[in-house]
């Protein structure tokens, strides 16, 4: 009974199933607890309605909510009504007399449960696949008590001789609470239990899922056990691997090999073999001519389907075909498209050609005028300068010397100006000129023009993490792109990492992803994150012809900031001004109680003033010179006039001068850490379920926690001696990470080999009192 309650129990509340919910991923779950877990996700900035999603707290898989909320999701009627029969078998106690023959023992549940699984499997938290299917007794099953003749002419009808036995006057009633028992009426082959007419009644109402059990008339117990699987010993075969071609179990279908398998009901798969194996002459002609209607109306069915196939590849065709013509359309659309493009440009090159002919033209005429005019005026001066050469040589031929006097001194003045004014007539262009202003370099158009092809998408940017920034509430991201001026525009997409290896899978289901579109620069800041989670982030680079995503960031915020809560801080410590220190203060001051405070003899402590309910978060203790302190978290209902790790409700590492121990639920364990331990590092990882203890100076790993917790928990701390310095919201360090990645991956590994569940443990295991 004690393994069956543990099936029973929800994983949150730990107590029986109330109103279970079937989840997604096939787990179950009690809708006031799932109602929790969404308000605990509640704030002031995200109200209850706006929450779209939560995790399941047994494989951590990402429920989708819809506009419904919680009243979206199916109700696990199969598990309420077992618990409701356990709840009622549990009544009678261990010590009744009819306890043994009310449970022959305790295997109708197991049974049951048997047949829950495989019709949570077939049918999703229904009946089984192929038993309810097509079964009169869904139609014709009528209130237990009024009429069971219906059932045995199902059970005849559709069942193997083996199950349907003569009926023998001294089988008794397996549930009855009456000594002796009642004589049975009917046995039920899915419970594997003989009823009376009154426990019929009482077990088996007129309701799903008791309405697919198959009800015969009584037969003992040996006709009706069934075949036990092969891997799982006393557990009955009920459904077909179609893959393997094996019979197997429910637990083979949930945490065997066969859990990834295809499967169908004994039913069906018998029914769908009989008709192909029914051998001639082995049987009597009634059987063969229902064997034959059987074989006929199989071929029938098979050619109906043959005919619809036919139908079905010539509209495949018929598209085909159509596909074929609309790909001559569009060829024939774009090769116009690309001449009337390339015309279009031939156009543009020959308008420049003309433009720029016409600037040499112009350019050419008015160069030429200069030069034109300058002739005209050397070819004036030229005339007059030979016109004074001719008079002064006339002069110098004068042998009078008065005349030679006379004339000699004017011609020499208009000499010395004539040789004047020639040196000043320089010519205003260069008669060598080159029109180098007009040079021509069409070298970056020819490699444009050469690179003319459709637009393409541009290659992935890169997200480039050692440039990528974070706090407790902000990330910013950076990334490159090699086509930088073929981008439009980018896309930032991200999502909380639930640790998913398969990021296709992931980016293709999750629905839960935050998109932030039209960015045009290479980096940007996203606000409002929770503090101390992973996050996955992709990048998208747009233009005209499409999109293609970056490969994904794990990027993560850092730990949540806090402070010393004063209004916890017990009255014989002192804090600083800034609360980020704490001393032992002999001198009783005059403090209020409240209940948050610490109080009693010796525990000498105070609380952070956050309290943590999800991410991973990390913080160091400076300890100074002090060799007496406890430092870890508790619930809030943790007991305040105790030392802390006293309680189930408070786990710490803590120092007794030179011993060094971790403490738990009055438990105590020695550990190893160095005597000079000046810098401790804590590391709560709230969604993995760890809390493991470092030394920070020298990145050594101290002890590790493994824990479920229920409630948020607060940061503690306590002290006898000297003082203690908080850091908080620091960043995880690497040697910190990398030793939580390996004992999360090997805590899986764990989990899956066992194929167990992860709970929370009372104390741990292998503690021992160093008192």
């Amino acid at each position: 009974m004690e393994t069956l309650e543990s099936e029973l129990t929800c994983p949150i509340c730990l107590e029986l199933f109330e109103d279970p919910l079937l989840l997604p991923c096939a787990h179950s779950l009690c809708f006031n607890c799932a109602h929790r877990i969404l308000v605990s996700h509640c704030s002031t900035s995200k109200p209850l309605e706006s929450i779209s999603a939560f995790q399941c707290p047994t494989c951590r898989y990402v429920i989708t909510l819809n506009h419904r909320g919680l009243e979206g999701l199916k109700r696990n009627v199969t598990l309420q009504n077992i618990i409701d029969r356990f709840q009622k078998a549990s009544l009678s106690g261990p010590n009744s007399p009819t306890e043994s023959r009310r449970l022959q023992p305790q295997r109708p549940f197991t049974a049951t449960i048997s047949g829950t699984m495989a019709g949570t499997i077939g049918g999703g938290g229904g009946t089984s696949g192929g038993s309810a299917r097509g079964s009169p007794a869904t139609s014709s099953h009528s209130h237990p008590h009024a009429n069971h003749t219906n059932h045995a002419n199902h059970t005849n009808a559709n069942h193997s001789p083996a199950v349907v036995a003569k009926m023998d006057p001294r089988i008794s009633c397996q549930f009855c609470e009456q000594d002796p028992p009642r004589e049975a009426v009917k046995t039920c082959v899915t419970c594997e239990v003989s009823y009376c007419d009154r426990c019929l009644r009482a077990t088996h109402p007129n309701k799903k899922p008791f309405t697919s059990h198959r009800l015969v008339e009584p037969v003992p117990d040996t006709h009706i056990r069934g075949l036990t699987c092969l891997e799982h010993e006393n557990e009955k075969v009920n459904m077909y691997c179609l893959v393997d071609d094996q019979l197997i179990c429910a637990l083979c279908k949930l945490v065997g090999r066969h859990r990834e398998h295809q499967v169908s009901s004994l039913t069906e798969r018998f029914d769908k073999l009989k008709t192909y194996q029914v051998s001639p002459g082995r049987v009597s002609d009634a059987v063969m001519e229902a064997s034959k209607t059987s074989a006929a109306q199989t071929l029938e069915n098979n050619l109906t389907n043959l005919v619809k196939r036919n139908s079905e590849l010539e509209n495949q065709m018929a598209k085909l075909i159509q596909i074929c013509q609309q790909v001559e359309v569009n060829t024939a659309m774009h090769e116009a498209k690309l001449v009337e493009e390339c015309d279009e440009l031939v156009e543009i090159i020959r308008q420049r050609k003309q433009v720029i002919a016409v600037k040499i033209k112009e350019s050419k005429v008015m160069k030429l005028r200069k030069l034109a005019q300058q002739i005209a005026n050397c070819r004036q001066c030229l005339e007059r300068s030979s016109a004074l050469i001719t008079q002064a040589e006339q002069s110098l031929k004068e042998n009078d010397h008065a005349r030679f006097l006379q004339t000699a001194r004017n011609v020499a003045e208009r000499v010395a100006m004539a040789t004047a004014s020639s040196q000043v007539l320089i010519p205003d262009v260069n008669l060598n000129e080159a029109f180098d202003n007009f040079a021509l370099d069409f070298s970056r158009e020819k490699k444009i023009l050469e690179g003319l092809d459709y637009l393409t998408a541009p290659n992935p940017p890169s997200i480039r993490d050692e440039l990528c920034t974070a706090s407790h509430d902000t990330i910013t991201v950076h990334w490159t792109s090699e086509d930088e001026f073929s981008v439009t525009s980018y896309e930032l997409q991200y999502t909380i990492y639930t640790g998913q290896t398969n990021f296709i899978s992931l980016y293709n289901s999750a629905d839960s992803w935050m998109i932030v579109p039209n960015i045009k620069q290479n980096h940007y800041t996203v606000h409002g994150l929770q503090s101390g989670t992973r996050y996955i982030f992709f990048v998208k680079a747009i233009n005209q012809a499409g999109s293609r995503n970056s490969e994904p960031a794990r990027l993560k915020t850092n730990s949540q900031p806090f402070k010393l809560d004063p209004k916890t801080a017990h009255k014989k410590l002192r804090l600083s001004n800034d609360c980020l220190t704490m001393e032992k203060d002999e001198s009783s001051l005059k403090k209020s109680h409240t209940p948050e405070r610490f109080s009693g003899t010796g525990s000498y402590g105070a609380a952070g003033n956050v309290f943590i309910d999800s991410g991973c978060h990390y913080w160091e203790v400076l300890l100074g010179a002090s060799t007496w302190y406890a430092v870890g978290v508790a619930y809030k209902s943790a007991p305040k006039n105790e030392w802390s790790g006293k309680n189930s409700s408070s786990w710490v590492f803590s120092r007794c001068n030179n011993n060094f121990m971790v403490r738990h639920d009055g438990k105590e364990m020695l550990v190893e850490a160095s005597l000079q331990l000046r810098r401790l590092g804590v590391l709560l990882d709230y969604d993995n379920n760890s809390l493991s203890f470092h030394d920070a100076m020298n990145s050594q790993h101290i002890h590790t926690f493994e824990v479920s917790f229920l409630l948020p928990v607060v940061p503690t701390f306590m002290i006898w001696n000297k003082s203690v310095m908080i850091l908080s919201g620091l960043p995880v360090p690497d040697f910190v990470d990398g030793v939580t990645s390996d004992f999360q991956e090997q805590h899986q590994q764990q989990q899956q080999q066992m194929g167990l569940c992860r709970q929370e443990s009372p104390y741990l295991t292998g503690m021992k009192s160093c008192h």
